[in-house]
């Protein structure tokens, strides 16, 4: 079994440890969670799932900034 796993990352290619959760990658990165959104192949996470999302092998992961309205 692969130890690695193909993401895209905004676009780009991008691997990571199988097993990785949503939460282990913003971390990985250094992103502070609640200054940026996720998307996983299209579909919005919420912030409070991501420690439980596990990330897959061809999954495409999108991370940008919320955006607040007033």
């Amino acid at each position: 079994m692969d130890a690695t796993i193909a993401v895209a990352l905004d676009g780009h290619p991008h691997r990571l440890a199988a097993g990785t959760t949503l939460a282990l990658l913003l971390t990985s990165l250094r992103y502070e969670p609640s200054a940026v959104a996720t998307a996983v192949n299209g579909r919005f996470v919420a912030r409070s799932n991501r420690e439980r999302f596990e990330l897959h092998e061809g999954d495409s992961v999108l991370l940008f900034q919320p955006i607040a309205g007033g």
